[in-house]
């Protein structure tokens, strides 16, 4: 039977673990906080979404992102406009915000999250565990005519895509939602999302994983020729067949042992949780303008947004996270800023420069599996990323193409 090492135990490497051990691989986990409830995964939006098509790099938003820039409140900002590497990571990504990039990875994207969608379906009956899971669709929320407008465009491009979309004015919202509060000008409707609470889902999937757990930090790879040996951790080293690179943004640094640029940014985010018992939510948000995705969850309303790229870092921006409070109350004018105001989550998202993935074989160790860089669409691509490892690791061809998810592509 092979081994088979994951490394890290967010919702990525969970899944991948969950997907090998169904195949009858010996898996083991190396997670240096295997009972932490603190990071992205747990954090998140709890959003599977087949309306996310389109990659973060994409046509006109090297110019939103600029226009951002100026204000030390708003949705997106970079930690240190000194860092080489973000500044590297932000050329690239410049490279690729064409039309012609989105055309190639949107059919990618989507068909990665229906299938996704379709996994936790058959994960969530298994386990008989309420984890809030419901398909009940997404509402890109607008508050001004312009934004509203901006969305009706990419509404058409899903609708060329097979998704059911529905365009909705300011009174069609409200009859959707009447019992929340809301200041809007429109929505465009997705029919095909979903949503859960990640905590509870993320808890049962490793309470039910039969793998082994190895409490430690990894530090690198050993090779011996062209094939990983062990995976070295703090207390010495872990002998595998096969290994999985799953830490998030943290799986750069082991991919450089390796000589592999995977050229990640941590995309810094912040969210919180709070509860009015009369503003109830029935359909998932994303507020277009303020960048907020909202939820409700099993424990309240849940409200997760901003990106601030940079290097691995929790420090919490007080003024990114007021303003992403304003920007909620003015959708939202039941939920005040003081409403909002108890704990801060921060979690970092792992982002690549094209807004793909990284998942696949690598020429650098031919028996290693990349899989990381999902930035905000972890929680969506897990299990589908788990389907995807467990066919690689088997040698099965992928059942969906790898073509624009090569870990060696930024090589």
């Amino acid at each position: 039977m092979k081994h088979v090492v994951v490394i890290g135990a967010g919702i990525i490497g969970l899944s991948c673990a969950d997907e090998l051990s169904r195949r009858g691989f010996r898996v083991t986990i190396v997670e240096r906080s295997p009972q932490s409830s603190e990071g992205c995964s747990f954090g998140n939006g709890g959003l599977i979404v087949p309306s996310h098509f389109v990659p973060l790099a994409a046509p006109g938003m090297i110019r939103y992102g600029l226009r951002l820039l100026r204000d030390p409140s708003s949705p997106f900002g970079v930690m240190r406009l000194t860092d080489l590497e973000t500044i590297a990571w932000m050329a690239r990504f410049a490279r690729y915000a064409n039309a012609d990039h989105v055309r190639r990875c949107a059919p990618v994207l989507c068909e990665m999250n229906l299938a996704s969608r379709e996994i936790y379906r058959e994960r969530i009956v298994e386990s008989g565990v309420d984890v809030g899971y419901q398909q009940k669709g997404l509402l890109m929320l607008s508050q001004t005519e312009a934004g509203h407008e901006g969305e009706i465009h990419l509404a058409e491009d899903a609708q060329r895509m097979g998704l059911g979309v529905e365009i909705l004015g300011r009174e069609a919202v409200k009859s959707l939602e009447p019992e929340l509060e809301m200041d809007v000008a429109g929505a465009v409707y997705f029919h095909d999302d979903a949503h859960l609470t990640p905590g509870p889902y993320l808890q049962s999937l490793k309470e039910n994983l039969k793998v082994s757990w190895v409490e430690a930090e990894a530090q690198g790879i050993a090779m011996e020729g062209t094939r990983a040996k062990a995976l070295k951790i703090t207390v010495g080293e872990i002998a595998g067949d096969e290994f999985v690179l799953a830490s998030g943004v943290w799986s750069s640094l082991l991919a450089r042992t390796l000589g592999l640029k995977l050229m990640l940014r941590a995309g810094r985010g912040y969210g919180f949780t709070a509860h009015i018992p009369d503003q109830r939510m029935q359909i998932p948000s994303i507020l277009t303008e303020a960048r907020v995705a909202v939820t409700p969850m099993l424990d309240g309303i849940r409200f997760v947004g901003t990106m601030e790229l940079g290097a691995p870092d929790l420090t919490q921006n007080l003024n990114r996270i007021q303003g992403m409070r304003s920007n909620i109350s003015r959708a939202y004018p039941r939920f005040t800023p003081e409403v909002l105001g108890g704990p801060v989550w921060c979690g970092l998202r792992p982002c690549s420069p094209d807004g793909m993935p990284y998942l696949g074989r690598t020429r650098r160790a031919s028996n290693l599996v990349v899989a990381t860089g999902h930035a905000m669409m972890g929680m969506s691509l897990g299990p589908v990323t788990g389907k995807l490892v467990g066919e690689i690791v088997s040698d099965e061809k992928p059942s969906i193409s790898l073509e624009t998810m090569s870990p060696d592509r930024h090589a």
